[in-house]
Protein backbone atom coordinates (compact mmCIF):
# COMPACT_ATOMS: atom_id res chain seq x y z
CA UNK A 1 0.00 0.00 0.00
CA UNK A 2 1.72 3.19 -0.89
CA UNK A 3 -0.14 6.87 0.86
CA UNK A 4 -0.90 8.90 -2.18
CA UNK A 5 -2.01 12.79 -1.14
CA UNK A 6 -5.55 13.69 -2.47
CA UNK A 7 -5.12 15.00 -6.39
CA UNK A 8 -6.04 18.76 -7.23
CA UNK A 9 -9.40 19.77 -7.94
CA UNK A 10 -10.49 19.41 -11.29
CA UNK A 11 -12.01 22.49 -13.09
CA UNK A 12 -14.98 22.38 -15.05
CA UNK A 13 -15.43 21.59 -18.98
CA UNK A 14 -18.72 22.54 -19.85
CA UNK A 15 -20.17 18.98 -20.60
CA UNK A 16 -23.20 19.42 -18.72
CA UNK A 17 -24.03 22.74 -20.76
CA UNK A 18 -27.84 23.45 -20.81
CA UNK A 19 -28.58 20.23 -19.09
CA UNK A 20 -31.52 20.37 -15.78
CA UNK A 21 -30.85 17.90 -13.51
CA UNK A 22 -32.47 17.16 -9.83
CA UNK A 23 -29.83 15.52 -7.19
CA UNK A 24 -31.26 14.56 -3.56
CA UNK A 25 -29.38 14.38 -0.40
CA UNK A 26 -27.83 17.25 -1.93
CA UNK A 27 -27.23 19.45 1.30
CA UNK A 28 -24.40 19.49 3.21
CA UNK A 29 -20.51 18.67 2.70
CA UNK A 30 -20.80 14.84 1.36
CA UNK A 31 -21.62 13.30 -2.27
CA UNK A 32 -24.58 14.97 -3.11
CA UNK A 33 -23.27 18.21 -2.37
CA UNK A 34 -20.32 18.12 -4.21
CA UNK A 35 -22.28 16.51 -6.99
CA UNK A 36 -24.30 19.47 -7.49
CA UNK A 37 -21.26 21.74 -7.35
CA UNK A 38 -19.60 19.80 -10.09
CA UNK A 39 -23.05 19.61 -11.78
CA UNK A 40 -22.72 23.51 -11.40
CA UNK A 41 -19.06 23.86 -12.74
CA UNK A 42 -20.06 21.91 -15.55
CA UNK A 43 -22.77 24.49 -16.70
CA UNK A 44 -26.15 22.39 -15.81
CA UNK A 45 -29.07 23.87 -13.95
CA UNK A 46 -29.46 22.09 -10.54
CA UNK A 47 -32.40 21.61 -8.52
CA UNK A 48 -30.97 20.24 -5.09
CA UNK A 49 -33.11 18.11 -2.59
CA UNK A 50 -32.94 16.89 0.87
CA UNK A 51 -35.06 16.15 3.65
CA UNK A 52 -32.49 18.29 5.95
CA UNK A 53 -34.19 21.91 5.30
CA UNK A 54 -32.10 23.93 7.04
CA UNK A 55 -29.08 22.55 5.40
CA UNK A 56 -30.81 22.40 2.10
CA UNK A 57 -31.41 26.23 2.43
CA UNK A 58 -28.19 27.51 3.29
CA UNK A 59 -26.59 25.22 0.44
CA UNK A 60 -28.87 26.43 -2.06
CA UNK A 61 -27.46 30.35 -0.68
CA UNK A 62 -24.31 29.56 -0.79
CA UNK A 63 -24.49 27.96 -4.19
CA UNK A 64 -26.44 30.83 -5.66
CA UNK A 65 -24.01 33.04 -4.29
CA UNK A 66 -21.35 31.30 -6.43
CA UNK A 67 -22.96 30.30 -9.74
CA UNK A 68 -26.27 32.59 -9.58
CA UNK A 69 -29.99 32.32 -8.44
CA UNK A 70 -31.24 31.29 -11.82
CA UNK A 71 -28.63 28.17 -12.09
CA UNK A 72 -29.69 26.95 -8.54
CA UNK A 73 -33.05 25.86 -6.62
CA UNK A 74 -33.94 23.98 -3.88
CA UNK A 75 -37.01 21.72 -2.64
CA UNK A 76 -37.33 19.26 0.16
CA UNK A 77 -38.29 16.07 -0.23
CA UNK A 78 -38.37 12.96 2.18
CA UNK A 79 -37.87 9.95 -0.21
CA UNK A 80 -39.69 8.00 1.70
CA UNK A 81 -43.04 9.76 0.88
CA UNK A 82 -44.11 9.26 -2.18
CA UNK A 83 -46.22 12.64 -2.63
CA UNK A 84 -43.19 14.45 -1.83
CA UNK A 85 -40.98 12.52 -4.49
CA UNK A 86 -43.84 13.31 -7.26
CA UNK A 87 -43.92 16.60 -5.85
CA UNK A 88 -40.28 17.12 -6.39
CA UNK A 89 -40.01 15.71 -9.79
CA UNK A 90 -43.02 17.70 -10.92
CA UNK A 91 -41.54 21.12 -9.56
CA UNK A 92 -38.45 20.34 -11.68
CA UNK A 93 -40.28 20.11 -14.72
CA UNK A 94 -42.45 23.25 -13.92
CA UNK A 95 -39.31 25.36 -13.08
CA UNK A 96 -37.25 24.42 -16.00
CA UNK A 97 -39.28 22.94 -17.99
CA UNK A 98 -37.41 19.57 -18.90
CA UNK A 99 -35.84 17.03 -16.95
CA UNK A 100 -32.33 15.80 -18.38
CA UNK A 101 -30.47 14.39 -15.70
CA UNK A 102 -31.27 12.72 -11.83
CA UNK A 103 -28.58 11.49 -9.46
CA UNK A 104 -30.33 9.48 -6.85
CA UNK A 105 -28.15 10.05 -4.12
CA UNK A 106 -30.37 9.75 -0.62
CA UNK A 107 -29.56 7.10 1.47
CA UNK A 108 -29.08 6.41 5.35
CA UNK A 109 -26.78 3.70 6.88
CA UNK A 110 -26.47 2.41 10.56
CA UNK A 111 -24.27 -0.21 12.71
CA UNK A 112 -26.02 -3.25 13.74
CA UNK A 113 -25.23 -6.68 14.20
CA UNK A 114 -27.74 -8.60 12.20
CA UNK A 115 -28.38 -11.19 15.84
CA UNK A 116 -29.10 -7.67 17.56
CA UNK A 117 -30.97 -5.99 14.63
CA UNK A 118 -34.67 -4.57 15.20
CA UNK A 119 -37.06 -5.10 11.98
CA UNK A 120 -37.07 -0.86 12.40
CA UNK A 121 -33.15 -0.39 12.19
CA UNK A 122 -33.86 -3.02 8.91
CA UNK A 123 -36.63 -1.28 7.74
CA UNK A 124 -35.68 1.86 8.05
CA UNK A 125 -32.68 1.48 5.95
CA UNK A 126 -34.23 -0.05 3.49
CA UNK A 127 -37.08 2.40 2.72
CA UNK A 128 -34.77 5.24 2.48
CA UNK A 129 -31.50 3.36 0.63
CA UNK A 130 -33.86 0.86 -1.70
CA UNK A 131 -37.09 1.90 -1.91
CA UNK A 132 -36.41 6.03 -1.69
CA UNK A 133 -34.23 5.03 -4.90
CA UNK A 134 -37.10 3.19 -6.52
CA UNK A 135 -39.80 6.08 -5.79
CA UNK A 136 -37.11 8.28 -7.53
CA UNK A 137 -36.28 6.51 -10.36
CA UNK A 138 -40.08 5.60 -11.25
CA UNK A 139 -40.72 8.98 -11.13
CA UNK A 140 -37.73 9.98 -13.14
CA UNK A 141 -38.93 7.72 -15.99
CA UNK A 142 -42.15 8.95 -15.91
CA UNK A 143 -41.24 11.95 -16.88
CA UNK A 144 -38.07 11.41 -18.96
CA UNK A 145 -39.59 8.24 -21.36
CA UNK A 146 -41.46 10.89 -23.48
CA UNK A 147 -37.85 12.93 -24.03
CA UNK A 148 -34.86 10.59 -22.91
CA UNK A 149 -32.84 11.09 -20.02
CA UNK A 150 -29.93 10.00 -17.99
CA UNK A 151 -30.24 8.46 -14.58
CA UNK A 152 -27.49 7.98 -12.17
CA UNK A 153 -27.94 5.88 -9.00
CA UNK A 154 -25.45 6.03 -5.66
CA UNK A 155 -24.65 2.56 -4.49
CA UNK A 156 -21.68 1.48 -2.16
CA UNK A 157 -19.36 -1.59 -2.93
CA UNK A 158 -20.45 -2.77 0.19
CA UNK A 159 -22.92 -4.09 -2.12
CA UNK A 160 -20.55 -6.53 -3.01
CA UNK A 161 -18.41 -7.19 0.02
CA UNK A 162 -19.27 -8.47 3.25
CA UNK A 163 -19.03 -5.81 6.69
CA UNK A 164 -20.38 -6.66 10.09
CA UNK A 165 -22.69 -4.45 11.42
CA UNK A 166 -24.09 -3.52 7.55
CA UNK A 167 -26.46 -6.12 6.44
CA UNK A 168 -29.30 -3.48 6.17
CA UNK A 169 -27.27 -0.90 4.32
CA UNK A 170 -25.90 -4.22 1.98
CA UNK A 171 -29.03 -5.46 1.09
CA UNK A 172 -30.06 -1.77 0.48
CA UNK A 173 -27.52 -1.32 -1.93
CA UNK A 174 -27.14 -4.47 -3.54
CA UNK A 175 -30.93 -3.92 -3.74
CA UNK A 176 -30.58 -0.45 -5.78
CA UNK A 177 -27.07 -2.07 -7.98
CA UNK A 178 -29.97 -4.87 -8.90
CA UNK A 179 -32.65 -2.50 -9.10
CA UNK A 180 -30.27 0.23 -11.63
CA UNK A 181 -29.83 -3.00 -14.26
CA UNK A 182 -33.10 -3.82 -14.52
CA UNK A 183 -34.16 0.03 -14.80
CA UNK A 184 -31.56 0.73 -17.40
CA UNK A 185 -33.26 -2.76 -19.51
CA UNK A 186 -36.81 -1.30 -19.33
CA UNK A 187 -35.71 2.32 -20.23
CA UNK A 188 -33.44 1.60 -23.10
CA UNK A 189 -37.06 2.13 -25.08
CA UNK A 190 -37.22 5.74 -23.94
CA UNK A 191 -33.76 6.63 -24.61
CA UNK A 192 -33.09 7.09 -21.03
CA UNK A 193 -29.74 5.70 -19.50
CA UNK A 194 -29.53 3.88 -16.46
CA UNK A 195 -26.19 3.76 -14.17
CA UNK A 196 -25.10 3.66 -10.60
CA UNK A 197 -22.00 4.55 -8.93
CA UNK A 198 -20.46 1.94 -6.27
CA UNK A 199 -18.38 4.52 -3.41
CA UNK A 200 -15.89 2.53 -1.28
CA UNK A 201 -14.89 5.38 1.20
CA UNK A 202 -15.37 8.93 0.50
CA UNK A 203 -15.42 11.29 3.64
CA UNK A 204 -17.87 13.48 5.25
CA UNK A 205 -19.46 14.66 8.64
CA UNK A 206 -22.17 12.47 8.28
CA UNK A 207 -19.73 9.79 8.00
CA UNK A 208 -17.60 10.52 11.00
CA UNK A 209 -20.80 10.61 13.16
CA UNK A 210 -22.11 7.34 12.02
CA UNK A 211 -19.29 5.34 12.21
CA UNK A 212 -15.85 4.61 15.00
CA UNK A 213 -12.49 5.89 14.34
CA UNK A 214 -11.22 2.46 14.77
CA UNK A 215 -13.40 0.96 11.92
CA UNK A 216 -12.24 4.11 9.27
CA UNK A 217 -8.90 3.73 10.25
CA UNK A 218 -9.28 0.13 9.76
CA UNK A 219 -11.32 0.67 5.79
CA UNK A 220 -8.94 3.27 4.89
CA UNK A 221 -6.05 1.07 5.29
CA UNK A 222 -7.31 -1.09 3.13
CA UNK A 223 -7.61 1.55 0.17
CA UNK A 224 -4.75 0.82 -2.06
CA UNK A 225 -3.89 4.67 -2.04
CA UNK A 226 -3.81 4.68 1.66
CA UNK A 227 -6.14 7.39 1.85
CA UNK A 228 -10.06 7.88 1.47
CA UNK A 229 -11.65 9.25 -1.34
CA UNK A 230 -13.17 12.66 -1.45
CA UNK A 231 -16.31 13.83 -2.26
CA UNK A 232 -15.78 15.52 -5.35
CA UNK A 233 -13.75 13.07 -6.97
CA UNK A 234 -17.12 10.41 -6.65
CA UNK A 235 -18.78 13.60 -8.13
CA UNK A 236 -16.70 13.32 -10.85
CA UNK A 237 -17.60 9.69 -12.05
CA UNK A 238 -20.94 10.76 -11.70
CA UNK A 239 -20.52 13.43 -13.88
CA UNK A 240 -18.90 11.41 -16.27
CA UNK A 241 -22.18 8.77 -16.46
CA UNK A 242 -24.55 12.07 -16.63
CA UNK A 243 -22.60 13.41 -19.82
CA UNK A 244 -22.29 12.50 -23.10
CA UNK A 245 -19.19 10.86 -22.70
CA UNK A 246 -20.73 7.92 -21.23
CA UNK A 247 -23.50 7.48 -24.64
CA UNK A 248 -23.20 3.59 -24.89
CA UNK A 249 -22.87 2.26 -21.19
CA UNK A 250 -26.30 1.74 -19.38
CA UNK A 251 -27.13 -0.79 -16.39
CA UNK A 252 -23.42 -0.72 -15.25
CA UNK A 253 -22.42 -0.28 -11.67
CA UNK A 254 -18.67 1.61 -11.55
CA UNK A 255 -16.64 1.24 -8.69
CA UNK A 256 -15.29 4.21 -7.60
CA UNK A 257 -12.52 2.68 -5.10
CA UNK A 258 -8.90 2.21 -4.97
CA UNK A 259 -9.30 -1.54 -4.35
CA UNK A 260 -11.42 -4.47 -6.22
CA UNK A 261 -14.45 -5.54 -4.80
Amino acid sequence: MTDVESPSYVPGHGVLEGRTAVITAAAGAGIGGATARRFLEEGARVLISDAHVRRLKEHEAELAGEFGAASVTAAPCDVTDETQVRALFDTAVRKHGRLDVVVNNAGLGGTADLVDMTDDQWSRVLDVTLNGTFRCVRAALRHMRGSGGVIVNNASVVGWRAQAGQAHYAAAKAGVMALTRCAAVEAAAYGVRVNAVAPSLAMHPHLVKVTTPELLAELTSREAYGRYAEPWEVANVIVFLASGYSSYMTGEVVSVSSRHP
